[in-house]
C-alpha cells in the first residue's frame, strides 16, 4: 500500500524549504530529499511541482552557480565540469557561462596578481607551478600561459 498523501505534501514542503536557503539543481534536490527519507517517486512529484511553479529552474540554478564560481576566481572549464556535475545538459551550461560576460584571461591574470610578483615568477619552476595552479582552477592553458608570462614581465616594466 503507499504513503499516505501528507507524506507527499511532506516531500513538497521540504523541497520547498531547501530551496528558500538557496538555489538548487533538480539532481541535487532530488538527491537532498532522498537523504531526508523521502521516496523516490514523491521526490520527482514535488520537484516536478516546484519546477512548475517556478520555484526551483535548472537555468537559474546554473547563472546563480556559474557567477558565483567566476567571481570565486575559477575558470571555465572548472565551472563547466562542477555544473555537469549536477545534472545540467551542455546547452544549460553554455548559457550560464554566456550570462557570466566574465573575461576569463583577465581572471586568470587577477589570481597570478594575487599569489606572485614578477620577481618570484622570473624562475621557470614557479611560473610552472602557477599555471598548474590556474589549470587547476579551470583556466585554459592559453589563458594560464598567458597570465603567467604577463606578470613575469611586469617587472621589466616597472609595474606590479
Amino acid at each position: 500500500m503507499g504513503r499516505p498523501r501528507g507524506e507527499a505534501a511532506d516531500a513538497y514542503q521540504r523541497a520547498l524549504g531547501l530551496l528558500v536557503r538557496r538555489e538548487h539543481s533538480r539532481r541535487d534536490l532530488s538527491r537532498k530529499l532522498a537523504q531526508r527519507g523521502v521516496e523516490p517517486a514523491e521526490a520527482d512529484a514535488a520537484v516536478e511541482r516546484l519546477a512548475e511553479q517556478g520555484y526551483q529552474d535548472d537555468g537559474r540554478f546554473a547563472a546563480s552557480f556559474a557567477r558565483d564560481r567566476a567571481s570565486s576566481g575559477y575558470g571555465p572549464v572548472r565551472i563547466r565540469v562542477e555544473l555537469a556535475g549536477h545534472g545540467l545538459g551542455e546547452d544549460a551550461i553554455q548559457l550560464a557561462l554566456d550570462a557570466c560576460e566574465a573575461d576569463w584571461p583577465a581572471s586568470a591574470r587577477r589570481q597570478v596578481e594575487r599569489r606572485w610578483t614578477a620577481a618570484v615568477l622570473a624562475d621557470p619552476d614557479r611560473r610552472r607551478k602557477a599555471v598548474e595552479f590556474l589549470l587547476r582552477r579551470g583556466f585554459d592553458q592559453d589563458s594560464a600561459w598567458a597570465a603567467v608570462r604577463g606578470r613575469a614581465r611586469d617587472e621589466d616594466q616597472g609595474g606590479f
